[in-house]
């Protein structure tokens, strides 16, 4: 989940618009610096914009595309592929504002996953794709291989298998890296290496129950848009419909994601994508920085444009950054600079342990606080979640409010699980993990009865009649205790169908509808029933704007809001709040001050992340992004002993090193100060792979062919 904070190019005056007035390329060029112009203006040979931290990417991407329009491109024409659809919004919003035009609702931009979704429901035929498929969210493919996993018998008997979230990723990463299984288990999963025949057949059944029943999963949205492309039919009409196509974000793309975007520049169309190699932080979702740094080579004649005006931070936090980066063995070379002098240099903080680090943290925090800087302009960033537990305790008893970001997502919330599985149920009857978390709502329905009731269903019969017109028709026998749960799923159900060809209800008169069927069983399963019946209120409203049922559900599962407060808008808090964030969900977000915890070996770098030098330089790059999103005070907190639980007489403390980015030159650019070490003596203190192509049945071969050794 992103955290909270103000957008990178937020401090570039945009030009204003004044309405009814005709806006020219001119008036884009205002607010632009000579290389961001340069950029904009670039026409032809492919464009690699490498684009600094805080360096107004946002505003380049967004110029580009008036840019554009201004120069009577077609609107619909345009390709703009971001990692968000928040992310595209905001681009395309710019764009309007700097030329005056309507550009929403015509220029195709959104996520890759989004743009695949539509592409395969115009194009998806000449891969037997049928128009209608619904697409299962990451949760829902973990339940189906879990569903799976449990029919054939796997981690029943003596010795551990992998779960469902476990096989999920495996999966994921897997296809997305184009990589085969063994070699992926062996280097990511070595304990499930014994196991690999057992995931082998989890996996070839996973693919055939997709098929066999319409849905599609997020990595088979990038597959068959990457056969899409090499279909000798469909692929030059795809690649035909856009002159332009632009990427944002292109450090955090994978395999998949690269050959796709070789398959839309191999006609005419002008290919920008927009990057920084110093930010790839994402390699456990297979993203990979070779993409990046390789594509000068996978598209000859490629123009690079690098952006290092800072608009963000001071010149002392930009030139520590810097010396972190610049350290690293392989990159795009680029020194970011700023017109902002600043008076503070960062500061390195020496505490004796994690208490003294947390104690020192809201020391820090309330003085800045009484120096005019909000709590909601601060914030605490680290590796891992865990990370902040002493400092949450410690913020609590000082009354202290905080917003911690990083948690869970909104579609990972079990009461709207069970809306959009309702959902799914009646846009694709035959969907059968939706029906086998429905069923299993029903008091006295277990994991073995919803399996007996979907078999007298015919849920996995692809001809006869449909699943729902069974359940309406002749509604299968249950136990007397599931028989009110099972009426009411009938009712919720009926009410929801189409009658007499009569025109579909409106997406938020079903959900109302379906409510019938929720509510008993929210109150009954969960804690916190009434904000849980908020939120599906809260999804009556994300659904009204959305033209028919499948369409939610695409844009609900492929662009979810973050978590649920995301519905119920920012936290009620008495007057002010300071902001936890992993550096993950930090990264895009930038602050007045920013506190970096646990900066030793073994948290930045993670001793989880030390095992080949790649796994280390990107645990260099976090560190870099949490310092980059410091507009005028960074502080780095070091603590020089953490607690463990002690074996024996052994001492329950152990002693840490600082983090290896920060050497010796680096640390000459910080202020440094020692807090809590009185008890300490002083001499301690200082202690790319094959990405498959073709047809249907060829993407099915390839995800066959990665299973085997």
């Amino acid at each position: 989940m992103a955290a909270v904070g103000k957008r990178v190019g937020e401090l570039v005056p945009l030009t204003r618009v004044a309405p009814g007035r005709i806006y020219t390329a001119e008036h884009v060029f205002e607010s632009l610096n000579p290389e961001q112009l340069e950029a904009v203006t670039h026409r032809g040979a492919p464009l690699l914009v490498v684009a600094g931290a805080g360096s107004g990417k946002t505003l380049t991407l967004a110029g580009r595309v008036a840019h554009l329009l201004c120069g009577g491109a077609p609107p619909e024409r345009i390709l703009l592929l971001t990692f968000s659809r928040r992310a595209a919004r905001e681009m395309l919003g710019r764009a309007e504002r700097l030329t005056g035009r309507d550009v929403l609702g015509k220029v195709w931009g959104g996520t890759f996953h989004s743009m695949s979704n539509r592409l395969l429901r115009r194009y998806g035929g000449a891969l037997g794709i049928r128009p209608d498929f619904t697409v299962l969210d990451q949760a829902d493919a973990a339940d189906l291989m879990d569903l799976i996993r449990g029919e054939m018998g796997l981690g029943r008997g003596e010795r551990r298998f992998p779960r469902k979230d476990t096989l999920a990723s495996i999966y994921s990463r897997t296809v997305n890296a184009g990589e085969r299984l063994r070699a992926v288990v062996d280097r990511s999963f070595p304990w499930c290496v014994p196991e690999l025949d057992g995931i082998r057949s989890v996996f070839a059944a996973y693919t055939d129950r997709k098929r066999s029943q319409n849905v599609l999963d997020y990595d088979d949205l990038l597959l068959f848009w990457n056969a899409l492309m090499a279909d000798p039919r469909a692929g030059p009409r795809v690649a035909g419909s856009f002159d332009h196509v632009l990427v944002d974000e292109y450090q955090d793309t994978n395999a998949l994601q690269a050959s796709i975007l070789a398959g839309l520049g191999s006609g005419s169309s002008e290919v920008m994508v927009v990057g920084d190699d110093a930010q790839a932080i994402y390699s456990f979702r297979s993203a990979t920085v070779e993409n990046i740094l390789r594509f000068p080579e996978a598209f000859p004649g490629t123009r690079v444009v690098t952006l290092e005006r800072n608009y963000r931070s001071t010149r002392p936090i930009l030139e520590a950054s810097n010396a972190v980066i610049a350290r690293a063995p392989r990159r795009h070379a680029k020194t970011l600079w700023s017109d902002r002098e600043g008076r503070r240099r960062p500061v390195l903080v020496t505490c004796l342990d994690e208490a003294a680090q947390s104690d020192e943290v809201c020391r820090s925090l309330l003085t800045h606080r009484e120096e005019g800087i909000l709590l909601r302009e601060q914030a605490v960033l680290f590796r891992a979640a865990h990370h902040s537990d002493t400092l949450e305790v410690e913020l609590a008893r000082r009354n202290i409010p905080f917003v911690k970001f990083g948690g869970l997502r909104f579609l990972e919330a079990a009461h709207v699980k069970d809306v959009l599985a309702l959902l799914r149920i009646l846009e694709n009857p035959h969907d059968e993990v939706s029906w086998f978390r429905i069923l299993q709502l029903i008091e006295g329905v277990g994991p073995a009865g919803a399996r007996e009731l979907i078999a007298r269903l015919g849920v996995r019969e692809a001809v006869g009649p449909s699943p729902l017109r069974r359940l309406q028709a002749d509604p299968p026998e249950v136990p007397v205790a599931a028989r009110p749960g099972m009426d009411r799923l009938r009712d919720a159900l009926a009410a929801c169908l189409d009658v007499n060809g009569s025109a579909p209800l409106p997406v938020p008169t079903q959900i109302e509808r379906l409510r019938g069927f929720l509510e008993p069983e929210i109150r009954g399963r969960y804690r916190g029933a009434a904000s849980r019946l908020r939120d599906l209120e809260q999804l009556e409203g994300l659904a009204s704007g959305s033209a028919s049922r499948g369409a939610f559900l695409a844009d609900i599962t492929l662009d979810p809001p973050a978590s649920t407060g995301d519905l119920a808008g920012p936290p009620l808090l008495d007057e002010d709040y300071v902001i936890l964030s992993t550096i993950h969900s930090a990264k895009g977000c930038e602050w007045d001050a920013v506190h970096v915890i646990h900066a030793a070996d073994g948290m930045i770098p993670s001793d989880l992340a030390t095992g080949t030098p790649e796994e280390i330089e990107e645990e260099r790059r976090l560190l870099y992004v949490a310092m980059t999103r410091a507009r005028d005070s960074l502080t780095v907190y070091f603590p020089l002993r953490y607690y463990r639980r002690p074996r024996g007489l052994e001492d329950p403390h152990s002693f840490a090193q600082l983090t290896r980015f920060i050497s010796p030159e680096v640390r000459e650019l910080f202020d440094e100060r020692r807090a809590h070490l009185d008890e300490l003596d002083a001499g301690t203190a200082e202690g790319l792979g094959p990405v498959p192509v073709g047809s249907a049945r060829g993407v099915d071969a390839f995800l066959a062919g990665l299973w085997r050794d």
